[in-house]
């Protein structure tokens, strides 16, 4: 498996190694949500505020992050990340755990990225939905549940969910939203729950629709 290149939308890969061939899906999505727990303090800007919205997260604590420009809301047993380091193209990150000793979770990310024309927002978010489901499931496959384009703030920006089957009788969801950012450049949330529930699936795009662009 190659790492996709960084174009506009967000790396598949959170970090530069290589994925083995075959890994299962709760041991692969345990080890990214245990890198991603982990998060620039010096490279980024980011912190809490309240959601004061009538968005279902308002009165939430909000992350805002300077570096992508975006902000996002935290769900109640969320926690935002502090420390460690991510791959350039995320700087910031909120995680999930699942309780009971259950291995997976839930995750979202933010990064920034190249330019990305309107026209090109739909190809670019649905390739980039693609790379990561095949990253992060290498033994499984993915199928559109969404795609449409949408707004961040008075951004224009792409959506796209996809379920996605590990091979092994287990479903995760994935949703990419692409946002046409200021000065040249784009931005992104990725969020990813799992194993994946009606709830799971709500509270990721929940956190997704609660962004704002800076």
């Amino acid at each position: 498996m190659t790492t996709p290149p960084l174009v506009g939308p967000p790396p598949a890969v959170p970090g530069g190694d290589q994925a083995p061939a075959r890994r299962s899906r709760n041991r692969l999505v345990a080890v990214v949500l245990s890198v991603l727990v982990l998060i620039a303090g010096a490279a980024t800007a980011w912190w809490l505020t309240r959601d004061e919205d009538g968005s279902p997260l308002a009165g939430r604590p909000r992350v805002t992050d300077r570096a992508a420009g975006v902000s996002y809301a935290v769900p109640e047993g969320w926690r935002r990340d502090e420390k460690g380091d991510l791959v350039d193209a995320f700087t910031s990150s909120i995680t999930r755990e699942n309780t009971g000793g259950e291995e997976g979770g839930g995750v979202v990310l933010a990064g920034r990225g190249g330019p990305v024309p309107r026209s090109a927002l739909k190809e670019r978010t649905e390739s980039a939905a693609r790379s990561n489901a095949e990253f992060f499931y290498p033994d499984g496959h993915s199928t559109l549940r969404e795609s449409r384009a949408t707004t961040v703030g008075d951004r224009p920006a792409y959506t796209v969910a996809l379920e996605v089957r590990d091979g092994e009788g287990g479903t995760g969801h994935l949703r990419l939203t692409l946002i046409a950012a200021r000065d040249s450049r784009s931005a992104f949330l990725l969020g990813i729950a799992q194993p994946t529930g009606p709830a799971e699936r709500q509270e990721v795009d929940e956190v997704l629709e609660s962004a704002s662009a800076g």
